[in-house]
């Protein structure tokens, strides 16, 4: 007796064998990291390029007399003029000039954890003056409110109109520790008056200008003639901020 057609359709059908399953899977994984590959080298030199553009914004917001800047790097405890070329890391250093190739002041890189992630940015420095004069945020997924108010508390701005971060004379490190206090008790100029309601993200730059300070001014200051002259034996011409 033939079987009708209702009993083949209840009729399950094989399973795949091991092997096609493990190879489907292979070439399904070999697809998807060849397309990670491709698309992280696709991006790679548009976000360079935009993290370029956002440092170029920064040195403009930090020191804004600046018209055009070099780059250096410290390598040693040295400074030295980046090449374009150079592919060493190392701390930079952003130098600010005027229209007349006087030096403004540096900007420097800054990163700190904070109360959700690592707070990146850059601080303007005024060597000779021995302050910080105010910053700009790269990274920050602080807390909407009270941890975005380093941005925008004005009177937690004003800390930075001139943040005293004077290098000692034997330029070794800062001669006050720059410390975050508790808001209302700021009395001395190298002290930060926190922002109330927002002490982690206050404390963590405190920590990241103070660390900053004493790795990087020190340098600053031995190098400080080179600084200056740079852009004149430079030739006026490099870096121009648009």
């Amino acid at each position: 007796m033939s079987e009708s057609p209702e009993n083949k359709q209840d009729e399950v059908p094989p399973l795949p064998s091991s092997f096609s399953l493990i190879s489907t899977l292979g070439l399904v994984s070999m697809i998807s990291g060849l397309l990670v590959v491709l698309i992280y080298e696709y991006t790679k030199p548009i976000i360079a390029e935009n993290q370029r553009l956002a440092t170029e914004r920064a040195i403009f917001k930090v020191l804004p007399k600046t018209t055009s800047r070099l780059t250096f790097i410290i390598k040693k405890g040295k400074i030295e003029q980046l090449k374009p070329e150079d592919k060493t890391e190392g701390d930079l250093i952003y130098a600010g000039y005027d229209a007349n190739n006087q030096l403004v002041g540096i900007a420097l890189n800054a990163a700190e954890q904070g109360y959700q992630d690592i707070i990146k940015l850059l601080y303007g420095y005024q060597p000779e003056k021995g302050c910080i004069t105010g910053y700009d945020v790269l990274k920050s997924t602080e807390t909407p409110g009270f941890g975005t108010k380093i941005t925008t508390d004005e009177e937690f701005l004003a800390n930075f109109n001139c943040l005293d971060a004077k290098v000692n004379p034997s330029l070794s490190g800062l001669i006050n520790e720059i410390k975050t206090v508790r808001h209302g008790t700021k009395q001395n100029p190298w002290e930060i008056d926190a922002i109330a309601g927002s002490t982690i993200t206050s404390n963590a730059l405190g920590r990241m200008f103070n660390q900053s300070g004493n790795a990087l001014h020190p340098i600053i200051a031995q190098n400080l003639s080179l600084l200056k002259q740079a852009k004149e034996k430079a030739g006026g011409k490099h870096g121009q901020i648009k």
